[in-house]
């Protein structure tokens, strides 16, 4: 292994909020010159997206419920992907291995931390997750997507470097386009997604809240919905009923285009999800999930809230009166959606692959590159100037 080629291993659960950042970091790192491992399970080795380039290795992870009797098992699990991963650190030498979240990065970096190889972890919410609260004290870097995440103790803080979450090329593609243009009688494009989780409360709300708006503003409503197949019939009739043209489908394969299209997204609050959505710089309504692990999806939508880009309401009260209100205060000048993808766009961190690249590949480096690192970083780029949304007056650039 060359100075300029070097080895690393990530380790992901099988989920695209975890794979996904995996899959960034994967391209930028290989693109750098350098040969990369994929650890995750069943679910994520099947998972679409994985590149080419990159083998997948399917290790027992290990689950640990609420019921201790079970935790047998899970423990014997770990231990044997412990095992494994240290007889392919043996053949593959890796520089630094990288953990994603998720049961299948714990047997991971519980053998690189015990075999002295440098260890990292990156945590995709705005809340530390279980795996990555019990690696935090052994790891050497704890990358985070969020300025503030909680679930963090004190000691660990001087761990923490600000990268952001890495997003798909085709929708970081879109940063430096600006936002459609919306005008007082032009269309209202609309965009509602949700995960598979939960997603019927969107199909059930949606519909009645968009009818409920004053008749100008529904008559230029233009929607596209992703619904559980299940939903699909029913949320078409609503619509129908209603008069509002809309899109339905239970899966769009060119999500980046519509994105790109739209002028207002209601949905779910996942990392990928805000990731997405504070890159290309996009108005958003969102509803966390109640039931995702420690409230994090609703910690997930302080930043975008807090600098103007959204507005969240929490599934109890999550009505159709509610989200007709929250549309029209958004809406009801072409000025306030402009302004509020203005405000959502600082919040995003583009150069996340590559500040998380530069992060992993400052372990184990040789002096010179070390130097030529340092000069580059700029961790954390939130806050850079915009280009100036359709709309919003040069003034409200920041």
């Amino acid at each position: 292994m060359t100075a300029a080629s070097k080895h690393f291993v990530l380790a992901a659960g099988g989920t695209g909020g975890h794979l996904l950042p995996a899959f960034a970091l994967a391209a930028e790192l290989h693109e750098r010159g350098h040969h990369v491992a994929l650890i995750t399970d069943e679910r994520g080795a099947a998972i679409p997206g994985k590149p080419d380039f990159l083998p997948a290795h399917v290790l027992p992870a290990g689950r640990f419920g609420k019921n201790p009797l079970k935790w047998f098992g899970g423990v014997k699990a770990v231990l044997a992907g412990r095992k494994m991963a240290l007889r392919l650190f043996e053949s593959f030498e890796p520089t630094a291995v990288v953990g994603f979240g998720g049961y299948p990065s714990l047997p991971t970096l519980l053998a690189s931390t015990s075999a002295d190889i440098p260890s990292v972890v990156h945590e995709q919410n705005a809340v530390l997750g279980r795996v990555n609260r019990l690696l935090a004290g052994r790891v050497q870097a704890i990358a985070t997507a969020y300025p503030e995440i909680s679930r963090l103790k004190d000691k660990h803080r001087s761990k923490v470097e600000l990268v952001g979450n890495p997003v798909r090329p085709e929708v970081l593609t879109l940063r430096d386009e600006p936002f459609p243009p919306f005008s007082e009688d032009g269309l209202l494009r609309v965009l509602i997604t949700g995960g598979s989780q939960g997603a019927s409360v969107l199909s059930e709300v949606v519909p009645d809240g968009l009818s409920m708006l004053p008749p100008a503003l529904r008559a230029r409503l233009q929607v596209t919905q992703q619904c559980r197949a299940e939903d699909v019939k029913a949320v078409r009739e609503r619509y129908a009923a209603h008069d509002i043209p809309a899109e339905l489908g239970t899966y769009f394969e060119d999500m980046a285009a519509r994105l790109a299209g739209a002028h207002l997204f209601i949905g779910r609050a996942g990392a990928s999800t805000i990731a997405e959505l504070t890159a290309v710089g996009r108005p958003a309504i969102l509803v966390p999930l109640p039931i995702a692990t420690d409230d994090h999806q609703a910690a997930n939508t302080r930043e975008m809230v807090k600098a103007g880009g959204a507005r969240a309401i929490r599934q109890d009260k999550f009505q159709a009166k509610e989200l007709a209100k929250q549309i029209q205060a958004m809406a009801q000048h072409p000025n306030t959606l402009a302004t509020a993808a203005h405000a959502a766009w600082n919040c995003g961190r583009p150069k996340a692959a590559k500040d998380l690249a530069n992060l992993v590949e400052s372990f184990g480096g040789d002096e010179l590159m070390d130097v030529i690192r340092v000069g580059e970083k700029n961790r954390g780029s939130a806050g850079q100037s915009a280009p100036v949304p359709t709309g919003a007056s040069r003034d409200d650039k920041s």
